[in-house]
């Protein structure tokens, strides 16, 4: 078989389906044997049996390698074969006109007329082969292929190269030659030119695979590059924090100023867990929570008092690995540590909306125009004691995705929300919070999320430069005793370089000792 070649594009295997309908009209004898013998030849072509029908020639080899051929560059995905009267031109030669209709991916419906010589030698009729019986445009050592594959534009990196990242790509279907998935599908036809055929039917030569004559018309305009906001340094360093990870996972990093989306990477690749996850987001959630507490006038200075057990409405909730705090520990050290008794035991200070309210001011919940889809994460009013008991440690049905908190990380830098973005040319309206965090509670934030690093749950990240600021989260799921957890860490940069991130390990153990050095390499890689 043959590669692509002078813009010609000779696709393999093939399968197909369709049905057989020959006359059967004929009065003279010799006409109705021709017709009986031709009938299998058609009948194993349109099958796609090219040995079969070979044997039903003259030159069965020939012919078994041309049908094959054609049908492999082609790969119809339906064919029909439909033969006419024969016509008796001499004795022992028999002309039966036929019509081959296909449906062919990437150029639609595409059929041609032609004829077929059938000879009696030596008192048995066979099909006599030749290259212009199988398309009359065609000459000995010629094919059918197609061409025009080769126009699609390339998704790029915010520096223009080619976009290395198969889990935001998405596939392009290599049959029809249409994007299936990801970005390839989202702006398909911007990436293909346009609407309609996407292919071409031509003669090539065997040989070469240069194409010698267009025989179907594809659309001509060139596809437009989709530019993305990826930086291929961050992409790869979050690809390789991800390149010993034996779970599912994802890690996203975004630029705090603007919010482009700097790197989305996905372990395994195929499931965009990155933008569209849902899960619960675990003690990653208490910096909404502890907004929302700061904004009701809790200082880090107050005290915490962090017990081994909370009961709410006879539901017990703990800390991991039911771990305490001293007596007179800080709500600085309780959001440091992760302490969720003491969040749980100041629920009351929060009411059933102050949640849902504070979350607003990342962007939660709203209707994010990023360029590609996303899960933009959801914060319902509580609706009971033990709901929201539940909500200010990330529990309940409180749901985020690895993007939605990069980007409350992210909120927590800049000080206001930035919407994220990844197609920035695609993006018509930015999502705006409708509501900005209070200047002292935004201080206040980056304070306990730097102590988290240096004095709390976020070590793994100690001593690293760029002065990473973080939360730790373990995130409970499903119905087994113990509950499995999701392992999370997010955080941001407060030096150099200017990004916030998250990292997710589905089913992964715990937020500090798990998800932690994965962050760690990450920034490590980060240079």
């Amino acid at each position: 078989m043959f590669g692509l070649l002078a813009g010609v594009l000779l696709l393999a295997g093939g399968g197909f389906a369709g049905y057989w309908l020959l006359s059967d009209d004929a009065e003279d004898p010799q006409v109705t044997a021709a017709q009986e013998r031709l009938r299998p030849f058609l009948l194993a072509w349109q099958k796609d049996r090219a040995e079969r029908a070979g044997t039903y020639t003259d030159s069965p080899s020939e012919a078994e390698s041309l049908i094959d051929s054609v049908m492999t560059n082609l790969k119809p995905s339906s064919t029909k074969i439909t033969a006419g009267s024969g016509e008796l031109k001499d004795k022992g030669e028999v002309r039966v006109p036929f019509t081959v209709a296909m449906r062919i991916p990437g150029v639609g419906a595409y059929d041609w007329k032609s004829e077929a010589r059938v000879l009696k030698r030596s008192g048995k009729w066979t099909v006599a082969f030749t290259t212009p019986m199988i398309h009359p445009e065609m000459r000995p050592g010629q094919t059918l292929a197609l061409s025009g594959g080769g126009d699609r534009a390339k998704i790029l990196d915010r520096k223009g190269d080619e976009l290395r990242a198969a889990s935001l790509t998405g596939v392009v279907d290599g049959k029809s030659g249409k994007g299936v998935s990801g970005l390839e599908a989202r702006y398909d036809d911007r990436l293909a030119g346009g609407k309609g055929p996407r292919k071409a039917v031509v003669v090539a030569d065997r040989g070469t695979g240069k194409a010698a004559k267009t025989l179907s018309s594809a659309k001509r305009a060139k596809g437009r590059p989709v530019k993305t906001t990826i930086d291929p340094r961050v992409q790869q360093a979050a690809a390789d924090a991800l390149s010993g990870v034996k779970k599912k996972a994802a890690v996203v990093a975004v630029d705090p100023r603007n919010g482009h989306i700097l790197a989305a990477a996905n372990k395994p690749g195929g499931a965009n867990r990155a933008l569209t996850g849902r899960y619960a987001p675990g003690s990653t959630f208490k910096v909404v929570t502890t907004a929302a507490l700061l904004d009701k006038g809790l200082r880090p200075s107050d005290p915490a008092p962090c017990p081994k057990y909370e009961h709410v409405n006879g539901q017990r909730f703990e800390n991991q690995d039911t771990f305490t705090l001293p007596k007179g520990s800080t709500f600085r050290e309780a959001f440091a540590q992760s302490c969720n008794t003491f969040f749980v035991g100041a629920r009351d200070k929060l009411s059933n909306s102050s949640l849902r309210e504070t979350s607003q001011a990342f962007g939660i919940g709203g209707k994010w125009d990023v360029g590609t889809s996303t899960y933009d994460g959801s914060v319902p009013v509580n609706e009971s004691d033990n709901d929201k008991a539940a909500s200010v440690i990330g529990q309940g049905r409180v749901q985020a995705s690895p993007l939605v908190m990069a980007s409350l990380a992210a909120t927590v830098k800049n000080g206001t929300f930035q919407q994220p973005v990844l197609v920035p040319d695609a993006v018509r309206e930015k999502y705006r919070a409708p509501k900005n965090l209070d200047p002292k509670v935004v201080a206040d934030l980056r304070t306990l999320m730097r102590a988290t690093v240096t004095s709390g749950s976020g070590k793994a990240l100690k001593g690293l430069p760029g002065e990473p600021h973080a939360k730790t989260g373990t995130a409970e799921f499903g119905t087994e005793k113990p509950p499995r957890t999701h392992a999370w860490m997010i955080g941001y940069q407060g030096g150099s370089p200017d990004l916030a991130w998250a990292v997710l390990l589905e089913d992964g153990g715990s937020g500090g000792s798990d998800a932690g050095p994965v962050a760690a390499k990450f920034l490590k890689g980060l240079g």
